[in-house]
């Protein structure tokens, strides 16, 4: 089976449009197989983006494994000063992220990469909802290489279930970081924070 964490340019096209209401604004977004939640935005990242655009994003943000868009393109509408870098290693995902982004009128950087592996620079925020799929071994390298590229006093945000493993996650990023606190529980889904001290 192909899952959505890889190259699966090799499957059928079955795009369409979903919509997307997020705090009076109206969204569209194109989704496809072979991406995650293609036929809805996911609840996870609705409580994600929920608890961000609360939040001070600082000036310069990555959305990690950022599959069609939505999270890039939602903050961007929220903060139209903030810089923000989409990447994912689904060049499937990369191409929607990129049509999403002119189709609701933002201007974000939308890139190729494994994990930071095409990613320069540090940033104020890293948000992620993790590919649980790919196993620990994956999600636990972006949370420990997250820590180079966040600026001091910047802040990782992750979504994740409890089912699927928030209570390890929230002990193993308290290992990288020296803290992380669940900032928001609701259904299931975690709202994870750590903030690099030094």
């Amino acid at each position: 089976m192909s899952h959505y964490f890889t190259d699966n340019r090799n499957l059928e096209e079955n795009r369409k449009e979903i919509p997307f209401r997020f705090l009076g604004v109206y969204y569209t977004f194109i989704t496809d197989n072979g991406v995650f939640s293609k036929s809805e935005v996911d609840f996870g990242t609705w409580v994600l983006l929920k608890t961000i655009c609360k939040e001070n994003l600082g000036t310069r943000m990555l959305d990690l494994g950022c599959g069609y868009g939505v999270v890039g393109v939602v903050c961007k509408k929220q903060f139209p000063e903030l810089d923000i870098l989409s990447v994912d290693v689904n060049p499937r995902a990369v191409e929607l992220a990129k049509l999403n982004a002119e189709k609701n009128q933002v201007q974000i950087n939308v890139d190729e990469s494994d994990c930071y592996s095409n990613v320069t620079g540090t940033f104020t925020s890293i948000v992620t909802n993790p590919p649980i799929r790919a196993g620990k071994q994956v999600i636990y390298k972006m949370f420990e290489e997250a820590f180079d590229f966040l600026d001091v006093n910047g802040v990782l945000w992750i979504v994740i279930r409890k089912q699927q493993g928030a209570p390890s996650a929230k002990k193993k990023i308290e290992e990288i970081f020296g803290n992380c606190e669940i900032v928001e529980k609701e259904k299931g889904y975690y709202i994870l924070k750590a903030i690099k001290n030094n």
